[in-house]
C-alpha cells in the first residue's frame, strides 16, 4: 500500500464558514491521501474525495488501508471452540489475591495439579477422576497446561500436597490465630464426619455418624478456624474417635505446630469435657472456653445453688462464680424462645410415646402378647424412640403393662429449659459477660463452614479414597476449597443472599435476626443499587458462562485468535467487586 516511501490514507478534512446570513457552519470530507516525505518535509497529495462513500464502507477503506484483514458478516470467521472461562476466573482470581499459589509452595508440575484441584473443588465438585476429564472441557487444562494428566499423576500430587498440609496450616495460622489478627484471641474447634464408600479404607470405623447415616463406616475430621470462620486447619481421624479425644490432639498442633500458647479454646459441652479442661489446666497456657452438660446445670440449680430462676426476672444473662470451678467465670443465661420450643418438642415426643407405648399396652390387655421377657423386648423397641424412656416409670408382669410418667422429673427438667450456663478462663478485663456469649454463638460459624464443606459448595462427602494419606489429603484439598469460598462469600456478598451488614444484637441471648436490607434482597431477589442476587452456587453457576472462544480466519490459513464473550452486568460487577479486569487466562 506504499508507492515512492508514502503512505496511503483517509483524511477527514473540516471546513468551518459562514453563511451569507452570518451562521456559522462546517463542511466535512473524507480525502484519499498520500503522505510522503521530500526534502525532510512530510507532504500530503490528494488522490480523490471519498466523501460520498457511506459510514459504513469509509470505516472498510480505513480498515484495509491500516493492514487489517476484513471479512463479510457471517463469512470468514469460524467458531472453532468455546470453554467456560468466568466461574474458574473468579476463583483463581481470589487464589491469587491470597496468596494461594505459593502458599502450596514452589512451582512445579504437583503445585498445578493440586492447584486445579484446589479450584475445580470450589466450581465443579466431583470425584477425582471425573475431575480431571472436566478440566479438559474448561480453560483450566490449557492454562495450567494438564492437558491428558494420568490418575498417577493426580494421586502423586495429593500426596505431594499433604506433605506439605503442616506448612500450609503453619502460615495460615499465623496469618489468622496470631496476635496481630485475631485480637481477641479466640480459637474455635469442632468435629464432624463423613460416610465412606468401599470396605478397604484404612481409617473407616463404625462410630456417632453426624450425617444420620446407620450401619456404615465413617472417618471424622476436627476443623480449626478464627472467630469469623475462617478454616485454618483440618485433622482427619478414624470413624470411632470420640470429641474429647480430638480436641486433644488439635489443642496439641496448636501449641506446638502453631506456637500459639496464649489462645483461648472455643467449642462445645462434647468437645470441651471437665477431663479435658483438667488437661489444659495442668499442661498448657491455653483457656478455653464451653458449656457445661446438663446435670452440671442441674447440680447448680438445685436448691441452695448459685443458678437460681430469679437470676432471670429483670435480665437474660447473669454471672457469678463457684468452688466447683475454680479460677473460672460462669455465664448463665436464658432463652425464652428457645425455652418455648424445647416445652413445645418435649410435649409431643411425650405424646408420641405414649401412642406408640399404646399399642403394646392394648396387646397385653388383650391377652395377645404375654410374658414378661416378651412384653419388656417389646416395649424396649418403642419407648427410646425420641430419648424420652428417662420421663416413664414402668411396670411390667406376665399379663400387664403400667407405664407412666415421672412428672416430677419432667417438671424438674422444664424449670430448666432454654438455660444453659457457659463456663471460660477469659477475664473480665478481657471480655464482658455479653461478649463472652456472643464468641461462644460464634461457634455457629464453624458449624456454617461444615455445611459448606460438606453440602452446599464442595461436596466432601462420599469419601472414596482408600489409602490413609490420600483421605487426609482429599478432606485438605476441600479445606483449602472452603477456604477460598470464605473469602469468594464475603466478596460478593452484593450480589448473593448474604447478610452483609448483620444487625449487632443489643441482647446477645436473643436469636440473631437479618437485616432490612437482607430481608429485601431475598424478597425482590435484587440488592440496594438494584442489581440482581442469586445464590452463591448459582452465581458461579451464570459465571461458567462467560466463555473463551477460539475463532479461527478462513481468509487465512492456520491463522486465529481468542475472544471472551462479552460479561453479562452481573458478570462484569462480580470482577469490579474484586477490583480487576476480567482476566483473559488463569494465570
Amino acid at each position: 500500500m506504499t508507492r515512492q516511501g508514502g503512505a496511503i490514507h483517509i483524511a477527514r478534512v473540516v471546513r468551518k464558514y459562514k453563511t451569507k446570513d452570518g451562521e456559522r457552519r462546517e463542511s466535512v470530507s473524507h480525502l484519499l491521501r498520500r503522505s510522503y516525505r521530500e526534502s525532510g518535509v512530510v507532504r500530503h497529495e490528494t488522490l480523490g474525495n471519498v466523501s460520498a462513500l457511506p459510514e459504513e464502507a469509509l470505516s472498510a477503506l480505513r480498515a484495509t488501508l491500516a493492514g487489517d484483514t476484513l471479512v463479510a458478516v457471517g463469512k470468514g470467521l469460524e467458531l472453532t471452540r468455546s470453554l467456560p472461562h468466568g466461574h474458574l476466573a473468579v476463583v483463581s482470581v481470589m487464589a491469587n489475591q491470597l496468596g494461594l499459589p505459593d502458599l502450596l509452595g514452589p512451582a512445579c508440575r504437583e503445585r498445578d495439579l493440586a492447584y486445579a484441584l484446589i479450584l475445580a473443588r470450589v466450581v465443579h465438585p466431583r470425584p477425582k477422576l471425573a475431575t480431571t476429564k472436566w478440566w479438559a472441557d474448561t480453560t483450566l487444562a490449557a492454562d495450567l497446561g494438564l492437558e491428558g494428566v494420568s490418575t498417577d499423576e493426580v494421586y502423586a500430587a495429593m500426596d505431594w500436597l499433604g506433605g506439605r498440609q503442616a506448612g500450609i496450616e503453619n502460615a495460615l495460622a499465623k496469618r489468622h490465630l496470631g496476635a496481630a489478627a485475631n485480637p481477641s484471641g479466640l480459637a474455635y474447634f469442632d468435629l464432624s464426619s463423613s460416610w465412606v464408600e468401599g470396605t478397604k479404607n484404612e481409617l473407616a470405623a463404625r462410630g456417632y455418624s453426624r450425617d444420620k447415616k446407620r450401619g456404615v463406616a465413617q472417618i471424622e475430621y476436627g476443623l480449626l478456624t478464627d472467630r469469623d470462620g475462617r478454616p485454618v486447619a483440618i485433622e482427619v481421624f478414624a470413624g470411632n474417635t470420640a470429641d474429647p479425644s480430638a480436641f486433644i490432639s488439635i489443642v496439641e498442633s496448636v501449641r506446638t505446630r502453631f506456637g500459639l500458647t496464649r489462645l483461648t479454646m472455643v467449642g462445645d459441652r462434647g468437645m470441651i469435657t471437665s477431663a479435658r479442661i483438667r488437661a489444659l489446666r495442668d499442661d498448657t497456657n491455653l483457656g478455653w472456653l464451653t458449656c457445661l452438660r446438663a446435670p452440671q446445670i442441674a447440680q447448680l440449680a438445685r436448691e441452695g445453688g448459685p443458678l437460681q430462676l430469679s437470676l432471670f426476672d429483670e435480665t437474660d444473662l447473669a454471672e457469678f462464680t463457684h468452688p466447683d470451678y475454680p479460677d473460672e467465670r460462669l455465664v448463665a443465661c436464658r432463652n425464652p424462645f428457645l425455652a418455648a420450643e424445647r416445652t413445645r418438642k418435649r410435649g409431643e415426643l411425650l405424646a408420641a410415646t405414649e401412642a406408640a407405648v399404646a399399642t403394646i399396652i392394648t396387646a397385653v390387655t388383650s391377652g395377645q402378647l404375654r410374658g414378661a421377657d416378651g412384653i419388656g423386648l417389646r416395649l424396649g423397641r418403642v419407648i427410646n424412640k425420641w430419648k424420652m424412656a428417662k420421663h416413664f416409670e414402668v411396670s411390667i408382669t406376665d399379663t400387664a403393662l403400667e407405664v407412666t410418667r415421672r412428672q416430677a422429673a419432667i417438671d424438674a427438667e422444664a424449670a430448666l429449659d432454654g438455660i444453659y450456663v457457659l463456663r471460660t478462663t477469659l477475664r473480665e478485663g478481657e471480655m464482658d459477660a455479653p461478649g463472652v456469649v456472643a464468641a461462644y454463638k460464634d461457634l455457629a460459624h464453624v458449624e456454617r463452614d461444615f455445611r459448606h464443606i460438606k453440602v452446599d459448595d464442595l461436596t466432601l462427602r462420599p469419601i472414596h479414597h482408600r489409602l490413609e494419606a490420600r483421605v487426609r489429603s482429599h478432606v485438605f484439598i476441600c479445606m483449602l476449597a472452603a477456604y477460598l469460598v470464605w473469602h469468594l462469600r464475603e466478596a460478593l456478598a452484593p450480589l448473593t443472599f448474604t447478610d452483609e451488614h448483620p444487625p449487632t444484637r443489643v441482647n446477645p441471648v436473643a436469636p440473631a435476626v437479618r437485616s432490612a436490607s437482607a430481608s429485601k434482597k431475598a424478597a425482590t431477589k435484587h440488592n440496594g443499587a438494584d442489581e440482581e442476587v442469586r445464590g452463591f452456587r448459582e452465581l458461579l453457576d451464570h459465571l461458567a458462562t462467560l466463555s473463551r472462544n477460539t475463532m479461527a480466519v478462513t481468509t487465512e490459513a492456520g491463522s486465529s485468535f481468542e475472544l471472551l464473550s462479552t460479561p453479562t452486568p452481573t458478570q462484569r460487577r462480580v470482577f469490579e467487586l474484586l477490583g480487576v479486569a476480567v482476566p483473559r487466562r488463569l494465570t
